[in-house]
């Protein structure tokens, strides 16, 4: 396993006082390794970016400790710290021209003028801008101010940089080219990267293991595969990606596996329940596209029945709502152009097959 490099212990953050306090932060423990592209995902309040700027000495923890490779940083401020930001804004100086925005902090730090330019040329190359050097941040697109940005951030080589939101001032085409070229840079120089983002898209496109928070809490901390096809609560599912939540009741099976009864009275095998598992009511979630559609005539006891209440035309998948009865609705995504499915209208009674291994029961 790598090297951790950013520990946080027991880290809160408390904003104000008396009836105004604001936890921000409370009692997070996270490690960072080595070499990894880390994303802090959520809503806005959940604390990410209260975090992120403890880790880069913008604000003080209330308590706990902010640790770099096993040295505590509590006391140190940013400019001591071999930790850089890239902000929402690119905050270029529009005097300066781009070799000179990059060559700033390195002659700041006493590095004399040709290595950093030298220091500059090769940012530059990285970030395929090499040819901009001499033009001042008004004659550049946005995209290109952000890698800039990212120039002048990684010339000083810190041990951690992080990101704060930087894409979301782009449009979405190029958001989503940016979206490669910062995972490029962060495998080619292997710096931690440590990312900030409420966007769920970007955080499963690039990141090696996602922290969801919530409420100042970190709530699952996994490989994005896991996040999104092991969600381990309700907040998790809905805030990853689509999902189906649906009651029913678990019960232990003679053979060693799990019964589970939907509302219907619909009975599916589990084949495996996370250890501890409560038996009883539960909810399940079950994501759109891993259910199936099949005509009325073709359905038996293994599918749940349902009328199509709406049909949702997205160019590569179609999604079909289903009225389930009882005041329950799933949602079934199908795949374009595959052939493997028909074409179903408002109204039509059809059946919903949902595989077993797609079920998964989530935690009180």
């Amino acid at each position: 396993m790598s090297e951790v490099v950013i520990s946080a212990r027991s880290v809160s953050k408390i904003f104000g006082s008396g009836a105004d306090k604001v936890t921000a932060l409370d009692a997070v423990s996270v490690d960072i390794f080595q070499n990894e592209f880390f994303t802090m995902l959520g809503p806005s309040g959940c604390g990410k970016t209260t975090l992120l700027r403890l880790i880069g000495g913008f604000e003080e923890a209330s308590s706990g400790k902010i640790l770099l490779e096993g040295n505590e940083l509590n006391d140190l401020p940013p400019y001591k710290r071999p930790i850089n930001t890239v902000f929402q804004s690119y905050a270029l100086f529009p005097h300066l021209t781009v070799r000179q925005n990059i060559t700033f902090g390195l002659e700041m730090q006493g590095i004399d003028r040709a290595k950093a330019n030298h220091r500059a040329d090769e940012m530059l190359e990285l970030v395929r801008l090499a040819q901009y050097g001499d033009r001042v941040p008004s004659q550049l697109s946005g995209g290109q101010q952000q890698r800039i940005a990212l120039a002048r951030a990684l010339a000083p080589a810190p041990k951690v940089l992080l990101l704060d939101e930087p894409l979301s001032a782009l449009d979405l085409k190029l958001r989503k080219e940016m979206q490669v070229e910062l995972k490029r840079l962060q495998t080619e120089t292997g710096i931690t990267f440590v990312f900030v983002t409420h966007d769920q898209e970007e955080a499963l496109a690039m990141s090696d293991r996602i922290a969801v928070m919530q409420f100042g809490k970190i709530q699952q901390i996994g490989a994005p595969r896991e996040i999104y096809d092991e969600p381990t609560d309700r907040f998790v599912a809905d805030f990853i990606g689509d999902s189906n939540f649906l009651p029913g009741n678990l019960v232990a099976a003679a053979n060693g596996k799990h019964a589970l009864t939907l509302a219907n009275q619909h009975v599916i095998e589990l084949p495996s329940v996370r250890s501890g598992q409560k038996t009883g009511d539960v909810t399940i979630s079950i994501r759109p596209e891993r259910l199936g559609l099949v005509a009325e005539n073709l359905a038996d006891q293994t599918h749940l029945m349902g009328s199509v209440k709406s049909v949702i035309y997205f160019g590569t998948d179609t999604t079909y709502e289903i009225d389930l009865g009882n005041d329950q609705t799933v949602k079934v995504r199908t795949q374009n152009g595959t052939g493997a499915m028909d074409d179903f209208g408002r109204g039509e009674r059809v059946g919903v097959h949902v595989p077993a291994d797609a079920i998964r029961v989530l935690v009180d």
